[in-house]
């Protein structure tokens, strides 16, 4: 199975290259729009800051690309956050796979959110094998509005998405990468996702 991890300058991608060679699976990094197009399974990462990460997109045509794409596709983090429609963090116009926008924790709790966090409404084959208020590790400050495409939730501040999925697109707000063993299941469960 070729995994390709998108390159784009804005993902913590060496932490999730590591965890998919725990699973026995080397991952490719590449930017190159034909390697993407002919993987089995696509992970988009981002780290930092959405308007950004966002221009490095258009200025290598993978702005375009990536809302096209047919095999399982999958946004951690910030890439979760940029397949939104909309993010307040720099104004940001999304890539619009998932229909909700993407807000800002209020200032009566502390931002960023940084730590662990419970993970519950588990509603995808995404979840096999992870219980119901399992513990996932994360780092945001903005957070996808709950939605009809949310198939899971948590709680900081209010009730968000912690994770969305439409169609052949799943995203998850927390890093599965850093999430021990029930983060290894999530990736795993992602690899043994039917086309």
């Amino acid at each position: 199975m070729k995994v390709v991890i998108i390159n784009y300058g804005s993902g913590n991608i060496k932490s999730i290259e590591f965890a998919f060679n725990r699973l026995g699976v080397k991952p490719y990094l590449s930017n190159n729009i034909d390697e993407i197009l002919a993987a089995d399974r696509v992970i988009f990462p981002g780290v930092g800051e959405a308007s950004s990460a966002k221009h490095a997109l258009v200025k290598s045509g993978l702005d375009s690309l990536i809302p096209g794409l047919k095999q399982p596709v999958l946004g951690i983090c910030l890439g979760m956050q940029l397949l939104c429609n909309y993010t307040e963090e720099g104004d940001t116009m999304g890539l619009g796979v998932f229909n909700t926008s993407v807000k800002r924790f209020s200032n009566k709790v502390k931002v960023p959110q940084m730590g662990w966090n419970t993970v519950e409404n588990l509603n995808s084959e995404l979840f096999e094998s992870i219980n119901e208020g399992s513990f996932f590790y994360g780092v945001h400050s903005y957070y996808a509005e709950d939605s009809g495409v949310t198939i899971a939730n948590s709680n900081y501040d209010k009730t968000y998405a912690s994770a969305l999925n439409f169609k052949n697109f799943y995203g998850v707000q927390f890093h599965p990468e850093k999430s021990g063993q029930q983060g290894s299941q999530l990736l795993n469960n992602f690899l043994n996702i039917e086309k």
